[in-house]
């Protein structure tokens, strides 16, 4: 698995944001606040490994391959059912 980072901000994000949030900025100014803060967490990424990608990507297969079947299955059973009720439409 991909490392694990304790999801809690910084000592200096947490003061940088204090600091920000007493100035009354116009919308320049935060829009220049909000794409630092962008940066900042897209910092703390972390990707995966080709191993990891793999694994996921298989997992991913699968599962969408079960459930195609699943509702495959699911319309056959329900066509059948009617069929059944309703008859196939050659008439009496």
């Amino acid at each position: 698995m991909a490392r694990k980072v304790v999801d809690e901000p910084s000592e200096d994000v947490v003061a940088t944001a204090k600091t920000d949030r007493g100035n009354s900025r116009g919308p320049f100014g935060r829009f220049a606040l909000f794409i630092r803060q962008v940066i900042n967490e897209l910092r703390k990424v972390v990707t995966p490994t080709r191993k990891e990608l793999i694994s996921y990507t298989g997992v991913v297969l699968v599962f969408v391959v079960i459930m195609m079947a699943l509702v495959y299955g699911l319309d056959f059973v329900f066509a059948f059912v009617v069929q059944y009720v309703f008859g196939n439409g050659a008439g009496s």
